[in-house]
């Protein structure tokens, strides 16, 4: 990547979130492959298929703005080591909609009067703002403030914000009372008809609902759930787990090979989403429901042929590896945002041995990756 498109705040030293922004993009590349196969060097079986690269800039769906300043003069970024606020409106990560939204957005903080909330003083009202962009070209736009006080306004100046912003689809408030480095609370307000902006990805459409997780690069959200359907495909199973489902993105990309699938994800909104797509798609031999991954297989009497884990960067954990380890489940695809986690989980499971693996650039410019594993029973 030449110099001369470098992030201009990183090149001041005004945000340094992009800690690999300085190194060439193939290098980065060639450094995470090399990461992944030393943490997985175990594995002489494990055949690495060819590291699938996106865009470096321009990728990110999603923006998670700390807002800080005045109401006057929001500035909408992130906070620097003193508390003070660095406006980052024209982040080169986001994609273009995201962008051209939130100049409109640091308007409407200033039309509706929301104070911004000051960290080292603890007072104002607007903390984040989170906007998340589709494929479509549609907003969702959260407001997390502390109290619900500003509700009030925002709600009376919304008809206006959606005649400057055609794009936003879904808004809502999400209160996050407490002082500490949380980024959203566990109440969310709708204020739009519209409760789900829908990503469609990989010839899916997954509804996303303000509180659920999705994948911030959806280039990579593609080739991710396109490799995991046809991963899965190769095995011809009859019954497929996708635990840590998330908004049913693997279910959903298998759902159609004829087997019965069943999600599994902890988040009660996630679920909601899986299931509003599923009936969307058509699918009727797919079921979601909410609850402990680890929990479920325990109680389970009998084993899928496939179980599709995508867990968090702490892994699957020790009792679903030895759950896995004695199912009798003959593959299991997993996906996996930290390689380290990954080796300890796959030396639980020594009779599922990895074969195929390939790692996907979801965070460009930095020193994460998502890396994509078939295990199959030795």
């Amino acid at each position: 990547m030449p110099h001369d498109v470098l992030c201009h705040h990183f090149d001041a030293g005004r945000c340094r979130s992009c800690g690999w922004l300085g190194l060439p993009y193939d290098m980065q590349l060639v450094d995470k492959q090399r990461q992944v196969e030393e943490l997985l060097g175990a594995h002489r079986d494990l055949v690495w298929r060819e590291p699938v690269a996106g865009p470096p800039l321009g990728f990110r769906n999603k923006a998670k703005m700390v807002v800080s300043g005045t109401a006057d003069d929001p500035v909408l970024g992130i906070l620097n080591p003193a508390g003070g606020g660095t406006d980052l409106r024209d982040c080169p990560l986001h994609l273009a909609g995201i962008r051209a939204a939130l100049p409109v957005l640091a308007e409407f903080v200033r039309a509706a009067s929301l104070t911004p909330y000051d960290v080292p003083a603890r007072r104002g009202e607007l903390k984040h703002l989170l906007v998340t962009e589709s494929p479509d070209g549609g907003l969702m736009v959260r407001f997390v403030l502390r109290s619900q006080e500003p509700v009030a306004r925002i709600r009376k100046h919304l008809p206006a914000l959606r005649r400057a912003l055609p794009a936003l689809e879904v808004a809502s408030v999400n209160l996050q009372p407490e002082h500490k480095a949380v980024l959203e609370g566990d109440r969310e307000i709708l204020l739009t008809e519209r409760e789900t902006l829908t990503m469609r990805v990989a010839g899916l459409g997954l509804h996303l609902r303000p509180q659920s997780f999705f994948q911030t690069n959806t280039v990579m959200a593609a080739e991710l759930y396109e490799r995991g359907r046809a991963w899965v495909a190769e095995a011809g199973p009859r019954s497929v787990w996708d635990l840590y489902c998330g908004v049913g993105g693997f279910a959903l990309a298998v759902a159609g090979s004829g087997a019965d699938v069943t999600g599994i994800e902890m988040s009660r909104e996630a679920v909601a989403s899986a299931r509003l797509s599923a009936a969307d798609a058509g699918f009727d031999r797919v079921r979601f429901a909410a609850g402990d991954a680890t929990a479920y297989a325990l109680a389970a009497t009998t084993p899928p042929d496939v179980v599709v884990v995508n867990p968090p960067r702490r892994g699957i954990g020790p009792d679903l590896g030895a759950w896995l380890e004695g199912s009798g489940v003959r593959h299991v695809l997993y996906s996996s945002c930290n390689a380290r986690t990954l080796a300890l989980d796959l030396a639980a499971m020594p009779s599922l041995r990895p074969v195929r693996g390939q790692l996907l650039d979801m965070f460009p410019n930095t020193g994460h990756y998502e890396v994509l594993t078939l295990l199959e029973r030795a």
